[in-house]
């Protein structure tokens, strides 16, 4: 048995949305549903206990230029740990982060590469910045170096056009999402816009972020391909001020950024009422904070996913959908523990009581 002390954690501990235990045990920084023979240095943590959060579109080495030093990058993890959020799908980043892989004290990260932008087409310093001739070579090099997901950037403004427009050509998008798979990697793309989406699902892309594009005739579309949805509505909440700020030099930009912004509660709404998987991502890292997990959370409740829905979004279909274990026996003891029960309440995400990452505690 290892040096850690054994945890007790009992209460109400919510294995599924209806699989809840009275009590579970870490043991060497993992779940057991036994209690262990002859346990003597026992710590005990009473509550309700989830998997630990997840985050399925952040960036922990981001900043609003680019890159960021590790002490920067550090907090960017800790806050998202204070937040309980411990599994995040890093979707584009240019620091090597596979330090935080070693830290026991620190969420665990599913790494999508570096973002793969066209050339001029994207925030500077964040993407490898391409012309699609160049682009399957490069969605191979990031589905090597990653943990089996690449970011493309589907579609951004164009300056000649004034609005937004996809970046890729259907076939280049194609032969790209096909090497991806071959390598085992999956494949999301940056979307805010109409008129990318239909090649890309068309092509095989299995996520799409953002998804404020997402129409009536292409919602069958992607039911039928069973292509999910990160909306980060606490990032969409900020389109009216990208707006404003393009109103003089960009108007068609600023007009169309608006009626995405306007709708976007319908959008998601339709999503999930048609059958397409509806996960929690803020964007954090870049422009936003770390921690906005309880925030995006209600965002979803707000554009009317269920309670339930909306808060298995970031816990146990999560975890399913990135390929991560929840409350198992055996599985890693990352969890959070809440006063109440955040099936009735999703306001308690945002004050967890205790966080145990790996069977350590954490306040």
């Amino acid at each position: 048995m290892s040096d850690q002390p054994v945890l007790h954690v009992k209460g109400r501990v919510l294995v599924g949305p209806e699989d809840v235990r009275d009590e579970l045990w870490v043991v060497g920084g993992r779940v057991s549903f036994d209690r262990p023979a002859g346990a003597r240095d026992v710590r005990t943590v009473a509550g309700w206990a989830l998997p630990g959060l997840v985050d399925a579109h952040c960036h922990v080495g981001l900043g609003a230029e680019g890159p960021v030093d590790a002490e920067t990058a550090e907090k960017q993890a800790l806050t998202d740990r204070e937040a309980g959020t411990l599994l995040l799908r890093d979707a584009g980043s240019p620091s090597d982060t596979r330090w935080i892989d070693d830290r026991e004290d620190l969420p665990k990260i599913i790494r999508a590469g570096r973002h793969i932008a066209r050339t001029r087409r994207y925030i500077r310093n964040y993407a490898w910045e391409i012309e699609p001739e160049d682009l399957v070579a490069y969605v191979a090099q990031e589905a090597r170096r990653g943990d089996g997901w690449v970011k493309l950037v589907g579609d951004w403004i164009d300056r000649d056009l004034g609005d937004l427009a996809p970046c890729w050509p259907r076939e280049a998008a194609r032969a790209a999402i096909e090497e991806a798979h071959r390598l085992g990697a999956r494949v999301t793309a940056h979307c805010f816009a109409e008129n990318s989406l239909r090649d890309l699902v068309e092509a095989g892309i299995d996520c799409i972020e953002h998804a404020t594009g997402l129409t009536e005739d292409l919602i069958p579309l992607f039911a039928e391909r069973g292509v999910a949805i990160v909306p980060t509505l606490v990032n969409i909440a900020t389109f009216p001020r990208l707006a404003a700020g393009g109103d003089t030099k960009y108007p068609r930009w600023s007009a169309h950024m608006r009626r995405l912004h306007e709708r976007r509660y319908d959008t998601v709404r339709g999503a999930y009422d048609a059958g397409i998987p509806v996960f929690v991502g803020t964007d954090a890292g870049g422009s936003l904070p770390h921690g906005l997990v309880a925030a995006e959370v209600a965002e979803l409740v707000r554009a009317g996913i269920p309670r339930l829905d909306a808060l298995a979004a970031t816990s146990w279909s999560a975890r399913e959908w990135l390929g991560r274990p929840g409350l198992e026996e055996g599985a890693p003891a990352d969890l959070v523990v809440y006063d109440e029960d955040p099936r009735a309440d999703i306001g308690v995400l945002a004050t967890p009581r205790r966080v145990v990452v790996d069977g350590n505690v954490y306040s």
